[in-house]
Formats: structure tokens, sequence, C-alpha cells
């Protein structure tokens, strides 16, 4: 069985349109949310989120791709791009059909929870149109609707943009659904599949149907600044929903090592478990089980763990469940293993918050530092966790990142830092020129 290490990272989410500047974001404690701008929020509750700032689909696609497709899609573009740029195996001009591209081979798994609801939602709005039923009946849906929407789009998109002709997969599995990419082509690799694999998870689902159909349930703050989303704070009152995508390059620890390539860290660990118990509810035994399931699989101790990035929504049970399931899993040692939670500057970006989690833990081990945990004003006394909320430095050699969603599903990955080679100094690329990479 091989190993599998990350040799690319690709982000854009509320905190920058790189990874870089969003990594540079949650160390300095920065929030990327702010008032609903997708549309008027007067007659809802639920007023903020966390949506991308001066995003340029053009970047990356031609105008005439960008129209045809949701903006989850164009994300994932984006995001597997730069990823793929930044393991150094994609340059700008490298043409689009990827002839000339090592990739070729490779895979792509990306998940989403919602794909391209922003998309449909807008197209009823307009099919709607009038009160006039004979208008209604005129207006016509774009024949890019139902592919442009589909989960499975934006794995297949990033593979016709890289030249991706090898195994292609879009998984749907709630909130869990980016980490469980990232954990099946752990899986692939590790059980031969040549790669390189590009795995992740991206959203785009600020709208009205989203806002307020998760608000609805319960689970959306009603805060109205950039401070609503407070994982494990004894005042917190649910999510804030957000957009972004963030995609892994996985590989082959031999292949890699062979290439030169610079490598941020190994998979060791993945657990995928699902509660059985309710659809909305979570059940702290099934979240344990995962934990465990992965700690196993990396052959490692609980006492071995350094460092958690929790799963951390902010939501009442949610958080509550996360901290008994820690419990669970790590004994006595759980109150104090360090414990940081990212969603309380990026907001709950579904999917691809999972992934955009496990990079930033990649992260930490890389650079010896915890980022903060913001909005933790009186923690629950129900969190019995070690909830860090100032930027820490700590040797940590072994962490897990949590991700779990509706329907009891779990997803854990444990990640191991790794020496090879000198870690690089200097910022990620910036972003492609249209034309290098664009068709017309």
């Amino acid at each position: 069985m091989g190993r599998v290490t990350v040799t690319g990272i690709g982000a854009v989410s509320p905190l920058g349109n790189t990874f870089q500047e969003s990594w540079d974001s949650i160390k300095a404690g920065r929030s990327g949310l702010g008032p609903v701008k997708s549309f008027d929020t007067d007659d809802v509750p639920w007023k903020v989120a966390g949506e991308l700032k001066d995003f340029d689909a053009e970047a990356y696609l031609s105008r005439n791709e960008a129209n045809r497709i949701d903006h989850f899609v164009q994300y994932a573009v984006a995001a597997s791009i730069m990823a793929a740029e930044d393991t150094g195996l994609f340059s700008h001009g490298m043409s689009s059909a990827g002839r000339r591209s090592p990739l070729t081979s490779g895979g792509v798994i990306i998940g989403s929870s919602r794909g391209g609801i922003g998309t449909i939602e807008k197209a009823l709005l307009q099919r709607r149109g009038s009160n006039t039923v004979n208008e209604n009946r005129g207006r016509r849906l774009s024949p890019y609707l139902m592919p442009s929407t589909t989960i499975s789009m934006a794995s297949s998109t990033v593979a016709l943009k890289l030249g991706i002709k090898g195994y292609c997969l879009g998984i749907s599995n709630a909130c869990a659904s980016g980490a469980n990419a990232i954990g099946e082509a752990y899986r692939l690799i590790k059980s031969g599949y040549k790669g390189p694999v590009l795995a992740g998870g991206s959203e785009s689902p600020v709208c009205r149907f989203c806002i307020e159909g998760y608000g609805i349930t319960g689970a959306l703050s009603k805060g109205a600044d950039r401070n609503a989303s407070r994982p494990f704070d004894r005042s917190r009152d649910g999510f804030v929903l957000s957009e972004g995508a963030c995609i892994l390059v996985l590989e082959d620890y031999d292949g890699a090592l062979a290439r030169g390539a610079d490598i941020y860290g190994e998979i060791i660990g993945y657990g995928n478990t699902t509660d059985a118990f309710h659809i909305t509810r979570p059940e702290p035994s099934g979240e344990a089980n995962a934990i465990t399931m992965a700690i196993k699989e990396a052959d490692i101790l609980p006492e071995e763990v350094d460092h958690i990035n929790a799963h951390g929504t902010a939501t009442r049970l949610g958080d509550i469940a996360e901290a008994e399931a820690i419990g669970m899993a790590f004994g006595e040692r759980a109150p104090g293993i360090p414990v940081t939670a990212a969603k309380s500057m990026t907001g709950h970006m579904l999917a691809a918050s999972g992934a955009f989690e496990i990079a930033l833990t990649l992260m930490s081990i890389r650079e010896g530092v915890i980022p903060p945990t913001i909005n933790r004003n009186v923690q629950d006394p129900a969190c019995n966790l070690n909830i860090i909320q100032k930027k820490t430095e700590s040797e940590i050699k072994i962490a897990i990142s949590n991700s779990f969603g509706f329907g009891g599903v779990n997803a854990v990955i444990v990640l191991k830092g790794i020496e090879v080679g000198a870690w690089r100094a200097m910022p990620l690329p910036p972003p492609p020129v249209s034309s290098q990479i664009c068709e017309t």
C-alpha cells in the first residue's frame, strides 16, 4: 500500500481569492463574513454570509464558458488550476485540452452539497417572470441549465480544463463532501492508482433558497455582523452560510519524491462513518467512530495527535456533539488537545469547508502554528475542549480534521508532517492570466 502526499493547494474563500491570502487571514484572525449582497434580505432574519469578493471567473474561463456554468463550477476550476500550478504539474502555457499536461492520466474527485442551486433558483425566478400565464410559458430555460448545475460538473469541467482523462467522480455527502472527496482520493492512490488526483470541495449556496431553507431548520445564525459565527461560544445561535472552493493535489509519495515535489504533508488515515440516527441531529458516538477509525488506519495511538481542526459550525447541538465525540475518542486527553475552528472566520462553506480545513491543518503542521478561533467570548461549559483563541506556535507532528454533515455522515482525515526538501518561503503563485488558459 502506497503512501499519499499533498503537493498542491488552491482555494477561493470569503477570506481571499488565493489559498495564501486565505491562510494569512486565518492566522491573523480576520473574519470574511458580512451582509448578504446576493439578494435583498429585508424580509428574512438571516442577513450575514461569507461571500467571495472581487472573484474574476474570466481569469480561468472564457466568457462563454463562465456564462454557461454555475458559480460552484467556476470556483472549482479556479481552485484546481491554482492547485495544479502550485504542484508544478501545470503551467499557464499549456493548452486547455491538456495535450502536453502530465495530469492527463491523473484523476479528479470534487464534492459539493448543493451543486448549482443558485443557477436553478435564478432560472425558476426568470421562468416565473410575470403573473401572466402566457408569458411564463414563453420563457425558455437555458439548454445548459441541467448539465451546468449537476454535482459532477465541477469534476468534469476541471478535467476538461486541465486535460485529465483518468478517474473522475463527483461526490455529494452533505457538509462532509469535500473531506470525503479527499479521503476517497487518498484511498485511491493508496491502493495503487498512479495519479495525481485533484480532490476537494466547491460550493456557491448563498441564495434565497438556501438561506431560507437552512434558516427554517433553525441551523442559521441570526447575527447581524461579521462576528455572527461563534463556534463553542455559549451564545452561539447557528452557522453562517458561505461559498468557496478548495482543491488539493494528492500524489504517491515515491512519485512526488522522484520529481522533487514540494510536499505539504502526508495523509495517513481516513474515517468515514454514518450515525444511522437522525437526518439533522448529530450523534456523538458516530462522530467518535469516524475519529477512531481514522486513527486506527493511520496506525497511531490517540496520544500521538497534537492538534484538532474542528468541524465547529456554531450550532447549539453540533458543537456539543463534536465535543462529546472528541471526549469519547481521546478520553482524559481530550480537554488538553489544542482545537481550532476556522468557521469562526469563514462561515460554513459546506463541502468546501472540509477540504479547506484539511489544507489549513497541513499548514498548521508545516509552519508550527495553530490559528485562533475568534468570537469565542464565553465558552459553553458543555464543550470541554482547549479552544485556541490566539495564534499559537506549537510543534505539530500529527493532526486531525473533522467534517460532519446532515444525515449523520462523518469524515475525519489524519495528517502528518513530512521532511522533504526546503519549505517554500515565497508566496503561492498568482492567479493565471485568462488569455493563457482560456478558449475563446
